[in-house]
């Protein structure tokens, strides 16, 4: 993030808790940091909605720093994903900051770009966790976890609970369901009766490849062409 970008933040941040992520936080914090417009609309140019995925981003890095530092050897992978999703939503600084996120990123021209942080978060947590898949469990792992996430988060808003201890509690719920969906699948994956009805299907999705090293902004992955 450049430095620019860095003074607005913290100075919006401010502003937030009145104003949310808006115009009107945008030119506050502009004024406050005396930095020029046009230096300000380089490094924002769209304004606040460009603060407020600075601010989104922040917080991934902080998760992924702390998973750096913490020893999880000894958890099982669904622990590890639950202490990275934990580890995500205590990186917060500022919940109302994040209240107002989930505001802007719901309104319809902006949902776009919600899903895409949403999805760059669960992304960046399978990839510390070392996920190699390659084929459309790339795809079905980080959609699986992005709907963990974002129930997560709502639950998370509006808990009052000691130290957060309901939202543990709800998101340790939620990947139990996700291991049991992903157990009934293998049992139905593995059925003589069903196996051969999944054939085409699965002959489908083979060609599903997952993103590539190059970075793209338009989908988070990419289609391969039968051969």
């Amino acid at each position: 993030m450049s430095n620019v970008k860095q003074q607005l933040l913290d100075a919006a941040l401010i502003h937030v808790a009145f104003d949310g992520w808006s115009d009107a936080t945008y030119h506050a914090a502009v004024k406050d940091t005396e930095i020029d417009a046009d230096a300000a609309r380089l490094a924002c140019p769209r304004g606040a909605v460009d603060l407020a995925i600075a601010y989104h981003t922040l917080g991934d890095e902080a998760m992924l720093e702390r998973y750096a530092r913490e020893d999880l050897s000894d958890l099982r992978y669904s622990e590890k994903i639950t202490a990275l999703v934990r580890f995500r939503l205590e990186a917060v600084t500022d919940k109302e900051a994040v209240r107002r996120g989930t505001t802007l990123f719901a309104l319809p021209h902006q949902a776009a770009d919600g899903a895409k942080l949403i999805w760059g978060t669960c992304d960046a947590i399978w990839a510390a966790l070392g996920d190699t898949s390659t084929d459309s469990n790339w795809y079905t792992k980080r959609a699986t976890l992005s709907a963990v996430y974002s129930s997560t988060v709502l639950f998370w808003l509006g808990d009052f609970s000691k130290d957060h201890a309901d939202t543990w509690a709800f998101l340790e719920r939620r990947i139990d369901d996700v291991m049991r969906f992903e157990k009934v699948k293998a049992q139905v994956n593995a059925s003589p009766v069903l196996k051969p009805l999944l054939a085409g299907p699965k002959w489908a999705l083979s060609f599903l490849k997952a993103s590539s090293s190059e970075p793209r902004d338009d989908l988070p992955g990419r289609w391969s062409k039968p051969t």
